[in-house]
């Protein structure tokens, strides 16, 4: 199980679903990629991972400046868990490797 690859994000916001893609790569416990969304893409940072466990940050600014902090677990050819949007609170994520 590798969480190195291309994955496909559907998460649940207060606005619906969206749609992401997310690029990792880890190297020891660091993570470190590019995530992207409606045409604009960031770099991630903040990113971790141990065993199956995965964190990440990446800041937006469409539809409004926010950091959105992702907690998973990778299973296989998917990730799930959390993700922290500020003071609105947290919702789920899911994925898979594309």
């Amino acid at each position: 199980m590798s969480v190195d690859g291309n994955w496909n994000l559907t998460m649940t916001t207060p606005m619906g679903e969206r749609q992401a893609t997310l690029t990792l790569l880890s190297s020891g416990g660091t993570l470190t990629g590019t995530q992207g969304a409606e045409g604009n893409s960031a770099e991630i940072f903040d990113g971790t991972i141990s065993g199956d466990a995965v964190n990440w940050k990446v800041s937006i600014t469409n539809p409004m400046p926010l950091t959105l902090e992702f907690v998973g677990t990778v299973s296989g050819d998917s990730i799930s868990g959390e993700m922290g949007i500020g003071p609105m609170g947290s919702f789920p994520f899911t994925g898979k490797k594309a």
